[in-house]
């Protein structure tokens, strides 16, 4: 009788004993270290392992999926642990990425709409891609912000100070950040500066990637800068090269180190700045570039977005003029004529 009740109360102790247990993993992260010690693996991981292999990727919608899946899951932890705004910094361009992609769909729509003199759906497409633009300025925005964060750096401040950059990525970090603050600019632009993107960040831009080696980074910094100079003629310093030299001369530099976003940004220079003849020798030159670049391995989405830039400056041109995107073989090109000498014939011998 004796050993039956001491039984008892040791089940009834070692049930309180659950109970309790579950109680602490119900109560919510702050009751629960290992919710911060997984937020704290999982930030590392996504420095160190995931983001090297996601740089490597040349599927950029494989890649911007990525940003808008993860960044909830990553940021979710900052309830209990630091934030990794270093990843978090790319997670969101990415993202970004992914709803500039939305926007080049409904803009192109709106193209095919106009070309077919369908006023309605022209409208519709319009105002769908102005609301798509509105909320890539956003995610760029906070990209933005999380870069400057990530390395404590103030692009406001007098006088400036360069952050410390320790390794390449994080040095390419600091860069895209700034990249993508001047996106957020032009995205917002294009929507009617439904976002609001303070418009300070530009000459900030500028500054501030004078503290990256434009060499090193296939002439992106000096791009920045000269996009930055013909959105600002003020900020352009005196005796410093004309924008457009300097875009041209960014361009070779990006396509000699294996990544062109150099083009990119010249391509959309040329689009904001109604210049049909840059924008024609961006998209040639990035084609022409196919046939002997060697992309760097470590960046290859770089380029791959890059490329993806390009390719919907070209199939902007096609729809405007032609009603459709750019068809395969023309990529390069801004006209449906062949000259003669790349016309393919066929040897009707081989059919009889």
């Amino acid at each position: 009788m004796y050993q039956l009740a001491t039984t008892g109360r040791l089940c009834v102790a070692n049930l309180k004993l659950l109970i309790a247990g579950a109680a602490i993993l119900l109560a919510g992260c702050s009751a629960n270290p290992i919710y911060s010690t997984t937020g704290v693996v999982l930030a590392n991981y996504s420095e160190d392992e995931a983001t090297p292999y996601v740089m490597q990727m040349s599927d950029p919608q494989m890649a911007c999926a990525l940003g808008e899946g993860v960044d909830p899951l990553l940021y979710s932890f900052k309830r209990v642990t630091d934030a990794p705004d270093s990843t978090g910094s790319l997670l969101m361009l990415l993202a970004g990425n992914c709803m500039e992609y939305r926007a080049w769909d409904a803009e192109l729509r709106y193209l095919r709409a106009d070309f077919r003199g369908d006023v309605p759906g022209a409208k519709d497409a319009r105002e769908e891609s102005k609301r798509l633009y509105a909320k890539t300025a956003e995610r760029r925005y906070k990209s933005f912000q999380r870069a400057m964060a990530a390395y404590e750096f103030d692009p406001a401040a007098e006088p400036m100070e360069c952050p410390f950059l320790y390794t390449e990525q994080d040095e390419l970090t600091f860069l895209l950040g700034l990249l993508t603050g001047m996106q957020a600019i032009v995205n917002d632009a294009n929507s009617g500066a439904l976002a609001g993107i303070p418009r300070n960040i530009a000459p900030q831009a500028e500054r501030a990637a004078a503290c990256i080696d434009d060499a090193k980074w296939g002439g992106l910094p000096n791009a920045i800068r000269a996009l930055v100079w013909l959105l600002l003629p003020d900020t352009r310093p005196e005796l410093s090269p004309d924008p457009w030299q300097m875009l041209d001369h960014s361009a070779e530099l990006g396509i000699e180190k294996g990544f062109r976003a150099s083009l990119a940004l010249k391509a959309v220079a040329a689009e904001t700045f109604g210049r049909p003849d840059k924008l024609k020798e961006a998209i040639a030159q990035f084609a022409d570039a196919e046939a002997t670049i060697k992309v760097w391995e470590d960046y290859r989405l770089v380029d791959e977005v890059a490329r993806g830039v390009i390719q919907f400056s070209s199939d902007k041109y096609w729809t405007k003029h032609y009603g459709y995107r750019t068809p395969r073989s023309f990529f390069g090109k801004m006209s449906p004529e062949r000259q003669m000498e790349d016309v393919e014939t066929m040897d009707l011998d081989d059919l009889l």
